[in-house]
């Protein structure tokens, strides 16, 4: 657990559900606002496996 908490990609990734929340409250209910959210769900996914991989190719050392 610890090596997603401290891993930056993953925080960033988080964070940036900051803009996407913002985006949801504020701006219009259409197309564009799904895009945000599949967006921010792929950035943290991304991030996810990077951080995974990452703690693999430390235990490898």
């Amino acid at each position: 657990m610890r090596k997603f908490l401290f891993n930056t990609s993953v925080l960033s990734a988080l964070f940036g559900a900051v803009g996407a929340i913002n985006a949801t409250r504020r701006g219009p209910r259409d197309w564009r606002l799904i895009l945000i959210w599949i967006g921010w769900a792929s950035t943290v996914a991304v991030a996810i496996g990077t951080a995974i991989e990452d703690a693999k190719d430390a235990e490898d050392w």
